[in-house]
């Protein structure tokens, strides 16, 4: 069966080298993709936001499968039109429908859903340039820190943490009335600020039964000692030691049973990733955020830890055998590095020659973002260049080999964390 996978990043390149090791997965094809998935899939040449030009590629290319790696084109609707053709809905599209989408095109409607069914999340108040006035006065009586977020997708850097009203004051004043966001930032949420410790959870739903996947930690902060600018993911490890079983049981009862039953009571048909961003409180879970889809950087340490065929876990999606499918885990710890371009997540400069890919250890795996060959060579072509990850039976083990690894490939102002992991080291949660 030839499968499609649309977009370009690591996550994107960890999905195609998973289905590649599936029996049942003839060949694999990336939309765009980038120099790394190469090899293990052939790159499509279609502009992904045009989903007839998908479609025409899906047809001549014999696709089966349609996996939609990224939010964009799920949030605009890719999964419907191919449900809506009748030559196309033979295809097995892994994502939800822009309905379902929504969950993570709209951090409104994700506030609105996460209180309509008593699931944990913080206070918030939704506010539009209109209702500028409003918003001024919640946050001069406001509680400091405060979250302010952009309601639509704004590529991970919608998210302000505002220490104080002065700071929320600018930052509303960006994004309603200056449109730093643009049109994803024509409503802001305001919410409070949850002191505690982030974990992310995946599981896989046809909107009915699910099958939970490894959790992860990632780290978004720049500067070490998570300090500095939000980033897409400077790194992530799984399994995560505090999301014990007591803690995890939680999760299923507050949080994943009573998501998929307002799926179910809101009309929302869902076939896909669920990415629920927690935070731990008081040993309590609650939920920051849903993504429609994996995470990146946390996709290439869990994906890594799943000894079962993913092409074989899609299908029992698509025929609704997810509630007996047993999904079998490495118990070994994966540790992911990524290196960026110097002045991310701000200014950069692309076209630097990558080395020292062919002197890392081949128990390491490399995984390509913001990578592009030019000639015969390997050159960085984004802020997010390349993730690196490693198994091993404890977490200092795995961030040794990941370390080694990012010291060794190298480009004119390659930047990445070296303590990836470092809270987790002391944690006795």
């Amino acid at each position: 069966m030839n499968v499609l996978i649309i977009g370009s990043g690591a996550r994107e390149h960890t999905i195609a080298w998973k289905l590649k090791q599936s029996e049942y997965c003839e060949e694999v094809f990336v939309a765009p993709g980038n120099a790394g998935t190469m090899a293990y899939g052939t790159h499509a040449s279609v502009d992904i936001h045009n989903f007839e030009e998908v479609a025409k590629f899906a047809t001549d290319f014999n696709i089966m499968m349609l996996v939609v790696g990224q939010e964009n084109s799920l949030v605009e609707g890719i999964h419907d039109y191919f449900q809506e053709k009748e030559y196309l809905k033979h295809i097995l599209v892994i994502g939800p429908k822009k309905a379902g989408a929504m969950l993570e095109g709209s951090k409104d409607f994700c506030k609105a859903f996460l209180q309509k069914y008593n699931i944990p999340t913080a206070r918030y108040q939704t506010f539009t340039e209109n209702t500028y006035r409003e918003a001024v006065e919640y946050l001069r009586n406001h509680t400091y820190p405060v979250v302010l977020k952009a309601d639509g997708l704004a590529a991970g850097k919608g998210v302000i943490i505002s220490p104080d009203f002065e700071h929320a004051l600018d930052a509303l004043e960006d994004m309603l009335r200056n449109k730093r966001f643009g049109n994803a930032g024509t409503k802001v949420v305001i919410e409070e600020f949850l002191e505690g410790i982030e974990v992310s959870v995946f599981i896989l739903t046809d909107g009915k039964e699910y099958v939970l996947l490894p959790e992860a930690k990632d780290y978004k902060r720049i500067g070490e000692g998570d300090a500095g600018l939000n980033t897409g993911g400077m790194g992530a490890i799984s399994p995560v030691p505090f999301a014990d079983e007591v803690f995890m049981q939680k999760v299923k009862e507050r949080v994943i049973e009573p998501t998929i039953a307002g799926m179910q009571q809101e009309g929302l048909e869902y076939s896909g990733f669920l990415f629920i961003g927690l935070i731990k409180v008081n040993n309590e879970p609650y939920v920051i955020e849903y993504n429609v889809r994996l995470g990146d950087p946390e996709t290439e340490a869990i994906l890594p830890r799943i000894k079962s065929d993913l092409f074989e876990l899609f299908k029992s999606l698509h025929d609704h055998t997810l509630g007996s499918y047993k999904l079998e885990v490495d118990p070994r710890t994966a540790a992911t590095v990524f290196l960026v371009s110097g002045g991310y997540p701000e200014g950069f400069e692309k076209g630097k020659e990558i080395s020292g890919l062919d002197k890392v250890s081949p128990e390491v795996l490399v995984f390509h973002a913001g990578t592009k060959k030019v000639d015969d060579k390997l050159v960085n072509n984004g802020g997010r260049v390349i993730a690196v990850t490693a198994l091993g039976n404890t977490l200092d083990e795995a961030l040794a080999k990941a370390n080694q690894a990012a010291e060794t490939i190298t480009w004119q102002g390659r930047y990445y964390r070296r303590d990836i992991g470092f809270d987790l080291r002391q944690e006795k949660v």
